[in-house]
């Protein structure tokens, strides 16, 4: 991911104030990552270059480092639109939830938006338990509080450890959407989560199994999930069939800043 990395870095940059911490975990990596993050040794404030088991593990060291309020990630390749981690801030203060979550655009390799994506879900913890559905990873901030309360993200879940770590803070905590723009997610050949996505989808499917259990209600189980699945479904439909409407399509993402979004919004979450 080194060819992405510099934007992805400079993405974060732009959006921090003194005072905030930015970590970057590499795993080893064999191509020019090391180069560049050396480019940016004197604006972050640390990283490390080390063998780990998998994204979650990496991400568990960095949640490990920070010190902070407020906690995100941003895979390499993905990015910060600017004035996001203020709006995210504000928005944490004022809504006094524990997590926070919007919409972005999906960028293909060479930045250009390919589509704004809906990232709403009136009840988090309805949509992930019952429809499996998950919110925007990129466009996702939360407190250390609840990261904390819920024991981190699991290192020892391989793909959908992040699906894991957003149902767990659902569940416990008070969570609430923003019909902002916050990131962007690249799609670019050999992708690993569209390369696992079976596999991906049987860890999420023991997440919500395991959850289910824990609220003992086998009985309504399946009438709700299919409620939920076929809610979701439904509004992935109808609204994909409006993402050509929007005039973000077809801008290169360096010209989209952070911004409440509106109509004509899709989704590439497949439930």
């Amino acid at each position: 991911m080194g060819r992405y990395l510099s934007e992805t870095v400079e993405s974060v940059l732009r959006n921090i104030r003194p005072g905030d911490e930015y970590f970057i975990i590499d795993g080893n990596s064999t191509d020019n990552s090391l180069s560049v993050i050396g480019k940016y040794e004197s604006l972050i404030t640390g990283w490390i270059s080390e063998k780990d088991s998998g994204y979650a593990d990496a991400l568990a060291k960095g949640f490990g480092f920070a010190k902070g309020e407020y906690l995100c990630w941003v895979n390499s390749g993905d990015l910060l639109l600017e004035g996001a981690l203020e709006k995210a801030r504000t928005a944490l203060q004022d809504t006094n939830a524990d997590l926070v979550f919007g919409d972005d655009v999906l960028i293909d390799e060479g930045g250009m938006v390919l589509q704004v994506t809906n990232g709403h879900a009136a009840d988090l913890r309805k949509a992930m338990l019952y429809a499996g559905w998950s919110p925007l990873q990129e466009s996702c901030f939360w407190t250390r509080s609840i990261y904390e309360q819920v024991g981190g993200i699991n290192p020892n879940i391989r793909y959908a450890a992040d699906y894991d770590l957003f149902l767990r803070m659902s569940i416990a905590g008070r969570c609430q959407y923003l019909p902002i723009i916050f990131g962007a997610f690249r799609r670019h050949n050999g992708q690993l989560s569209m390369a696992k996505m079976a596999v991906y989808k049987a860890e999420r499917i023991k997440c919500r199994a395991r959850e289910l259990a824990a609220l003992r209600m086998a009985p309504l189980r399946h009438l709700i999930k299919a409620y939920y699945w076929l809610k979701v479904r439904w509004r992935v439909r109808l609204q994909a069939t409006k993402s050509s409407m929007n005039d973000l399509v077809g801008k290169p993402v360096r010209e989209v800043p952070c911004q409440y979004a509106h109509s004509g919004l899709g989704s590439r979450h497949d439930i």
